[in-house]
């Protein structure tokens, strides 16, 4: 089954010059990838976007770092890409992360863990159509 996801290489990664080692170890996995955008997240976009987490302890220093500097947003495609990009990236905490993983090699903290995916089908639907709504979230629907 073929989706589409979403996958921010966050300002931590971006700033260690890490965007090049990461697109590239998501491209040798064989994951699609079908656009790609570099930008700077205004404190209105940070807050609508990671919308699910309004209200939590975390919330503003969240919202602080993702507006820190630039990201790179990109939507993948790929077989059962969900499941597959989470396995990829790691254990949300890099300390807890699988050695090999994105969040193992490239993450700071568990506040600064180098990359975002989506957790599930309508948070991928809605983060695809959030920085990309030229691409639908199905395959063959542009």
């Amino acid at each position: 089954m073929i989706k589409r996801t979403l996958v921010i290489i966050k300002p931590n990664a971006v700033k260690d010059k890490n965007v090049g080692k990461i697109i590239n170890r998501i491209e040798e996995t064989g994951f699609i990838i079908l656009g790609i955008k570099m930008i700077q997240l205004s404190r209105e976009e940070a807050e609508s976007f990671y919308y699910v987490h309004r209200g939590k302890p975390f919330f503003k220093d969240l919202i602080d770092f993702m507006t820190s500097d630039k990201c790179i947003t990109m939507v993948l495609e790929g077989n059962y890409v969900i499941t597959n990009i989470r396995n990829f990236v790691g254990d949300t905490d890099p300390e807890k992360a699988k050695k090999g993983t994105i969040r193992y090699e490239f993450g700071d903290d568990l506040s600064k863990n180098a990359i975002h995916a989506s957790d599930g089908i309508e948070t991928s639907k809605f983060e695809v159509n959030f920085f990309f709504p030229e691409f639908s979230w199905e395959t063959g629907k542009l």
